[in-house]
């Protein structure tokens, strides 16, 4: 059985995820959770299904969509390194400082102009 790990950052969205939604629904929180983890461990088992996105990161990390989640990972690792888990709608570039690249740096300058 494949595993994986959480990052700190990853843990911390995972419960602003839970915790805002409870705000609403306690038991939709804890779908959400666990669709959540259920889509980590399918990850671990075939990592290679997520998106490589060249524009938001190194070609190791892969981005995988859960409904309105992105789930931000390492697929070469063992066990696969979680490193964040965010909405759809939050700004990326912003979110993953790691993300260095000519791209990026253009688009930053165009979002400022």
């Amino acid at each position: 059985m494949s595993s994986y790990v959480l990052s700190a950052e990853a843990q911390q969205d995972l419960e602003e995820i839970a915790a805002f939604i409870a705000l609403d629904s306690p038991e939709a929180a804890r779908r959400v959770v666990t669709e959540l983890l259920d889509a980590m461990q399918l990850l671990s088992e075939m990592p290679r299904i997520g998106v490589i996105r060249t524009s938001l990161a190194e070609a190791d990390v892969r981005f995988w969509v859960i409904r309105s989640r992105i789930v931000v990972y390492r697929a070469e690792t063992n066990p696969l390194e979680v490193l964040r888990v965010l909405s759809g709608y939050r700004d990326l570039v912003a979110l993953l400082p790691w993300v260095v690249s000519e791209d990026i740096e253009l688009y930053r300058a165009r979002v400022a102009a």
